[in-house]
């Protein structure tokens, strides 16, 4: 008797093992959208520093809140000479558009007197250096907490 195709118990194993490795790749790009997002937040944050240190040589003081400001958020949106953080549509901006974060948390400023300014997020997987969990970043550096 000449058969031709697959059997049954062939057919499952080779289903099996396709459904393993898609799994096994789902994790992996899993990891990597978390790397993605933490290099993302570390260079959203030096961007700021840097925009923040431009206002720092004009202005002789940093922007103060008397709470926390959400970067990113519709109040906090841009950064300009005349009003800080501001809405969208500013002029004369330091930084046009203040990134938010690319997850679920926020990016937090907060500086008290002008003299300094805290800056905190948190990273799901660490980055470049920096271990996953809450950091924050000052004019000097960035740092866990």
């Amino acid at each position: 008797m000449n058969k031709k195709g697959f059997t049954l118990i062939e057919l499952l194993v080779v289903i099996a093992i396709i459904a393993l490795l898609s799994t096994l790749a789902v994790v992996a790009l899993g990891s990597a959208r978390k790397k993605a997002n933490d290099a993302k937040r570390l260079s959203d944050i030096k961007q700021t520093q840097t925009a923040l240190e431009l206002y720092y040589t004009d202005k002789n003081s940093y922007p103060t809140s008397t709470g926390g400001i959400v970067l990113g958020s519709t109040a906090a949106a841009c950064l300009n000479s005349a009003s800080a953080f501001t809405t969208t549509g500013c002029s004369d901006a330091y930084m046009p558009t203040v990134p938010k974060d690319p997850g679920s948390t926020a990016y937090t400023y907060t500086s008290a007197d002008g003299t300094t300014y805290t800056i905190a997020a948190t990273l799901e997987a660490g980055a470049a250096n920096l271990a996953a969990g809450a950091i924050t970043a000052t004019p000097s550096t960035i740092k866990n907490n």
